[in-house]
């Protein structure tokens, strides 16, 4: 009964911390083009708050590992992210932009890793994790819904915050256990070393999801005829398949960890060139809905994986932070093609170095 009480808990943390991430995040192309014209700088925009987040999940990993504690880092980056996501109510410039993306991403890395961790720790059955976990699926779900409800682009800042508040208060009566401290130095380059097939497939997979992501947004208002409600409507398709596919995991796909992280990272090929053929917003829907699918695969047979093998809290420190990277060189490629050639020349790139990833995970071990 007390395990079922905490995961509800962490159900319920997981929820709000991810609502609070994604209302923001979907939306800041668009927000983007409020403060500069040009397709470049909003590719960089978008890519700041990754650039802050990789060494921000990387350095607090490490550290949860360290000290052997993972709620104080979590309760940290609820209090961190609901100042740095309300602070972008404030921004009127592309300079103001830039200083709170770069704060939110340092603060949503310090939670990110540890949470996962914590998530995994408190579960007994291992694959039940995953269902507790899945609840970022629906965080991101309700933010992207919450969006399109407001359908203002202020308020939406507002909401952002107040989720991570209502997220903290969860955390409170977590429980805080105290992990075995992995002091060993040289951890974080072992743990590269160890999974380097695993990160570079997933980096450059995420390179090209994160370079048709800055662009989606702008051609579904654009080129497809869509409104702001309609983004949020082709998105949940996504969040709604993982989130679902997720729970499914628990109990119905018996494959090893590796071979779902190969079939999340190969399968994403078909997402893009069917996104390629849209001419109109709704067509995106069932190509979202498989983005969704391959996404519960990499994310759960990926994260599993490491963190089965590894320090767990740093393994998935590397893991986010990788996720991270990918996010800002895919906006900066991105922004780059479409200025050079047009939007649909993003998703031919993405075709092409997601291939490159899949053959790059195929040498990835059990």
């Amino acid at each position: 009964m007390q395990k079922v009480q905490v995961n509800n808990l962490v159900r319920s943390a997981t929820f709000f911390q991810h609502a609070g991430i994604s209302i923001v995040f979907v939306f800041m192309p668009i927000i983007a083009q409020g403060v500069t014209e040009s397709v470049f700088e909003i590719g960089l925009l978008v890519a700041s708050f990754s650039f802050a987040q990789i060494l921000s999940e990387i350095y607090f990993g490490r550290h949860s590992d360290k000290k052997g504690t993972r709620l104080k880092f979590i309760r940290i980056g609820f209090i961190g992210c609901a100042i740095a996501f309300g602070m972008h109510y404030f921004a009127t410039d592309l300079s103001m932009f830039f200083l709170v993306r770069i704060a939110a991403g340092i603060a949503s890395g310090i939670m990110i890793p540890a949470m996962i961790a914590y998530t995994y720790e408190a579960n007994v059955d291992k694959k039940r994790a995953a269902t507790v976990i899945s609840f970022h699926a629906l965080g991101w779900m309700a933010g992207i819904a919450a969006a399109g409800l407001a359908n203002d682009l202020q308020l939406i800042f507002l909401i952002s915050a107040a989720s991570f508040v209502v997220g903290l208060l969860f955390t409170i009566r977590l429980p805080n256990p105290e992990q075995e401290k992995e002091v060993e130095p040289g951890t974080t380059k072992k743990v590269i070393s160890k999974n380097k097939f695993l990160f570079l497939s997933l980096l450059l997979r995420h390179i090209g999801a994160a370079a048709v992501w800055v662009i989606l947004p702008i051609m579904i208002v654009d080129k497809w005829g869509g409104e702001l409600y309609h983004i949020s409507i082709v998105y949940t398709a996504n969040t709604m398949t993982a989130f679902i596919l997720m729970n499914v995991m628990a109990s119905k796909i018996h494959l090893s960890n590796i071979t779902k992280f190969k079939i999340g990272v190969g399968s994403t090929t078909f997402v893009f060139v069917g996104l390629s053929f849209v001419t109109e917003w709704w067509m995106a829907m069932p190509f979202m809905s498989l983005v969704g699918a391959t996404w519960a695969f990499l994310f759960i047979g990926g994260n599993f994986h490491l963190m089965d093998n590894n320090p767990r809290s740093t393994s998935t420190g590397i893991f986010s932070s990788t996720l991270s990277i990918a996010t800002v060189v895919g906006p900066v490629i991105a922004g780059t093609i479409a200025f050079l050639f047009d939007y649909v020349a993003v998703m031919y790139f993405a075709i092409a170095i997601i291939v490159c990833a899949f053959a790059v995970s195929l040498k990835v071990k059990k």
